[in-house]
């Protein structure tokens, strides 16, 4: 079975193949489960890094702090 093949019955393109064999193909999925929770991981604190910079700057306007 091609590549090609496979991406169509899947529904998928060539270039998403390409890009997760290149992100994806040296990894055991033991591995790639570790990577997905860890870039989950990832977004989950950067979410609330981004909210805490935001509740600093609304103290800051709200207690009239001068930058």
């Amino acid at each position: 079975m091609s590549v090609a093949d496979l991406c169509r019955r899947e529904g998928f393109s060539s270039a998403t193949f390409y890009k997760w064999r290149a992100k994806f193909g040296g990894m055991e999925a033991s591995d790639a489960k570790r990577l997905r929770d860890l870039e989950a991981e990832n977004n989950r604190l950067k979410k609330l890094l981004a909210e805490a910079v935001l509740d600093n700057e609304a103290l800051k306007v709200a207690f009239g702090v001068k930058r």
